[in-house]
């Protein structure tokens, strides 16, 4: 299996970013919302390449100590080889170098194999929102970490 590696993300990858969403997301954010998102100070974002080519991002927002992810995503090729982990922990990783102490998402109950990834990194879930995602009305969980940690 080849090395997946990671860095920040640029305004120069928003289009790999955006294609990745079309295919991951029922609700995709715009090309535009990932190039201007990526240069605010409050933000963390982060692309996993393969051979020079972005087949992941993730990203949140960060304020008050803590980290609101926003996205994770690995391009469907690429899935199930364990890329999704890796990403999610550079992500932590950058969020606490940059003063987060806390992590906290919303992920449909759907999505098992992402629940798994975060329970491992110790996000418990918390509460619903329900009938949060528009396209079929499914609840989110709340899912949250306050004590961050390497």
């Amino acid at each position: 299996m080849a090395e997946i590696a990671f860095r920040a993300m640029t305004p120069a990858d928003a289009d790999d970013v955006s294609e990745i969403e079309i295919r991951s997301f029922a609700l995709p954010w715009k090309r535009d919302t990932f190039y201007e998102v990526v240069q605010r100070e409050n933000t963390a974002y982060v692309v996993g390449e393969l051979d020079g080519k972005v087949i992941a991002y993730a990203g949140a927002w960060l304020a008050f100590g803590e980290a609101e992810v926003m996205s994770v995503a690995v391009a469907p090729e690429f899935r199930g080889r364990g890329y999704g982990r890796k990403l999610f922990a550079e992500l932590l990783k950058i969020c606490r170098e940059r003063g987060a102490t806390a992590v906290t998402l919303e992920v449909r109950p759907s999505n098992t194999a992402a629940i798994k990834i975060y329970e491992s990194f110790g996000l418990k879930s918390v509460g619903r929102r329900p009938k949060y995602y528009v396209d079929n009305g499914e609840d989110a969980l709340i899912m949250w970490n306050t004590n961050l940690k390497d």
